[in-house]
């Protein structure tokens, strides 16, 4: 009976055993994830082909220690994220290590508040002025380079700031994370970045129609008043464009909303059409401005007098640059510079002339008017850009925030603009004649512009991640319905040279690491004290000869035959 009980009570044992050491070996897995330090929303650097060459960061997800910018000379940095304050980037070392290629775990470049539309930034103007310019050259370097590992961007915090002072630390004294030493992990578990399919295009178009008299068989001439809505920069999921093109938008919106108040009234409705365009694609070369033209009948293309596209017109400088495609000799184009330079001496403003002439054969559109100018329509874009902007630039980039946008210059924009189109369909030309006063029913509104600022500021709007039916989409639609006789909505697939990757946002989770020596030694003090334990147990229950029997040869068949 004895014996009968003994490989019973063995078995029960050895199941025990086992239970303990799958135990272990779950818990030896869980060692290096068992201290979470921090978890931070990141913004992904963009992804984009252009003419099937790839540019921006490659990949999303992020599994490797981090390191600062003091790491020891001719460290291996292949499974390294670097770490980089804003305040401490050196550009021409982050200039030399992606054209040189070389290799990099993943790269986290964290962002001062003051750039945050979330927490509304401070009054440091020069702090700001030296971030801004240091970040726009950042920002080129990245979006223009093809970048074969992860980069995002990350906004500084007490917690962070915590986290990155350890890590600094660590490297200032010789010892960087490693898998062999620990330290932090910074961990970013997406799936990979997917193309996006189809990404469409919305343009909304507002029409106020003006006075025709009885048996006036001819159309009435139209003008124009378009600005793009859509934005482009290193981080989708941060460019608000709170200037380009957040200060064209607030514009046309007021503008809009004044002449609403004129038109409303047959005694004051002028005797032209006011046709108002938001459009999107502005910085893929105007590719919905461009659609969204090509759908007008020939009638009404050929009923507009003129355009004006507004371009970043936040900035307080006291001048502001008309760019023109025709000869400034053009009656027209002479009609829009001296009406705009009238009212603009009126307001302590300067007003300049830009001539540049299109090329039709190329498809580069580095202002909204030529598209106008391409089917023959007269059209100039105002804007506090004197030079021409290059490709995905001054569109709406990292810098371009609340705090860098002054209500005042869009109120003087708006009364510009608003000023000389209501004396040109007035027939006020030449005439000291203030139409939207101050103090009267007329007057421009700040707190609407600001409203409106606020909101811009505070949404990203890179086109191919805006459906048709997105809120801001919407509400840009229920705004403008408000001032206008009819609204009208336009949705195309953005086409031509630009292929975009999803991805742009995700949670980075901070883990503080043991190191694998550390492991190592775990795993061995556990594994000698289970071996004593289980020897224990086997020489209490059966005796030393069952313990030495369990490590012995089993004989061969040939033996046992025998």
């Amino acid at each position: 009976m004895a014996n009968s009980k003994k490989p019973g009570g063995l078995r029960e044992m050895l199941e025990s055993m086992y239970s303990v050491i799958a135990l272990l070996f779950i818990l030896v897995a869980c060692v290096e994830l068992c201290d979470a330090a921090a978890a931070f929303d990141v913004y992904r650097l963009i992804q984009y082909d252009r003419s099937g060459s790839p540019f921006g960061s490659r990949f999303a997800a992020l599994n490797h220690h981090a390191a600062s910018l003091h790491f020891p000379p001719g460290v291996d940095l292949s499974r390294t994220v670097l770490i980089i304050p804003l305040r401490e980037l050196n550009i021409t070392f982050v200039r030399e290590y992606i054209n040189q290629k070389k290799p990099l775990g993943g790269f986290l470049v964290l962002l001062p508040e003051v750039l945050s539309f979330k927490t509304g930034g401070n009054n440091q103007v020069h702090e700001k002025e030296k971030m801004k310019n240091l970040l726009a050259e950042l920002e080129r370097l990245l979006i223009h380079s093809n970048i074969p590992y992860p980069v995002y961007f990350a906004f500084e915090n007490d917690e962070i700031d915590t986290v990155l002072a350890d890590i600094k630390k660590n490297d200032l004294m010789g010892q960087p994370a490693t898998a062999t030493t620990g330290g932090y992990k910074f961990v970013i578990p997406t799936a990979e970045p997917k193309k996006v399919a189809s990404p469409t295009m919305t343009n909304i178009q507002g029409w106020l129609s003006g006075l025709k008299t009885d048996g006036d068989a001819n159309q009435l001439p139209t003008i124009a008043i378009v600005a793009s809505y859509d934005t482009f920069g290193a981080a989708p999921a941060l460019s608000v464009g709170s200037d380009s093109n957040g200060s064209g938008i607030v514009a046309l919106l007021e503008i809009s909303r004044l002449f609403s108040l004129l038109y409303s009234n047959p005694k004051t409705r002028g005797r032209y059409n006011l046709l108002f365009g938001l459009t999107s694609g502005g910085p893929y070369n105007y590719n919905g401005t461009q659609k969204w033209l090509r759908s007008f009948d020939q009638r009404l293309r050929e009923s507009i007098d003129y355009a004006i596209c507004l371009n970043s017109i936040g900035s307080l400088d006291n001048e502001l640059w008309i760019h023109v495609s025709k000869p400034p000799e053009n009656a027209y184009i002479k009609q829009i510079f001296e009406g705009l330079s009238n009212v603009a001496e009126e307001l302590d403003l300067k007003v300049g002339l830009k001539h540049k002439k299109i090329n039709i054969s190329n498809p580069r559109v580095a202002w909204e008017h030529e598209q106008f100018s391409r089917l023959r329509v007269t059209a100039a874009t105002l804007s506090e850009l004197s030079v021409t902007p290059e490709l995905l630039e001054s569109t709406g980039g990292l810098f371009d925030t609340r705090q860098y946008v002054n209500e005042t210059a869009i109120v003087r924009g708006v009364k510009l603009v608003a000023e000389s189109l209501a004396r040109h369909i007035y027939g006020h030309q030449g005439k000291n004649i203030q139409i939207f006063a101050d103090e009267s029913s007329l007057a421009v509104n700040p707190a609407y512009i600001r409203s409106w600022l606020d909101v811009l500021s505070q949404t990203p709007r890179v086109a191919p991640f805006l459906s048709k039916d997105d809120p801001f989409v919407m509400a840009l639609k229920k705004e403008l319905a408000g001032h206008v006789d009819e609204v009208n909505v336009q949705h195309e697939t953005l086409e031509g040279i630009f292929t975009f990757y999803d991805s742009t946002s995700a949670r980075l989770n901070i883990y503080q690491v043991a190191s694998v020596t550390f492991d190592l030694l775990l795993l061995l003090v556990l594994g000698s004290y289970l071996i004593v334990l289980f020897s224990f147990l086997v020489i209490t229950t059966r005796g030393l000869d069952d313990l030495i029997s369990l490590f012995r040869r089993p004989p061969s068949r040939k033996l046992k035959t025998a």
